[in-house]
């Protein structure tokens, strides 16, 4: 398994934030607030491929390109960011010691954390 930090989907988690579409929830959320598997499917037969994989942090470039199971480390609902899927997965991509990944949602729960103070 080769999981690399999915660039695009930064990028869309960090316009997500500036455009203030996040959900300032708690880490234990997660497993309530995490999209099920036919809204994921819903999602795909609406918007194709392409724009699900921009909800993901993490990419296991071991699978094949245009399925679900390449795409790993969720960051929100397809609608928002939510900070629950964040410190999910920076635990998560620590303890399997995927670095860019669990560093990329370091920053991004910290810009999260900071926009709160403004």
């Amino acid at each position: 398994m080769t999981v690399r930090l999915n660039k695009d989907a930064l990028h869309h988690a960090e316009g997500l934030l500036r455009a203030g579409h996040v959900v300032r929830d708690e880490r234990d959320d997660w497993s309530e607030h995490a999209p099920s598997t036919d809204k994921g499917n819903d999602f795909i037969d609406e918007h194709g491929m392409d724009e699900y994989a921009l909800w993901f942090l993490g990419e296991d470039t071991s699978e094949n390109k245009g399925t679900k199971g390449r795409h790993l480390f969720p960051y929100g609902d397809f609608t928002d960011l939510h900070r629950c899927a964040v410190v999910s997965g920076e635990s998560r991509a620590g303890q399997y010691k995927h670095r860019s990944i669990e560093n990329a949602l370091k920053d991004l729960l910290t810009a999260i954390d900071e926009r709160d103070g403004d």
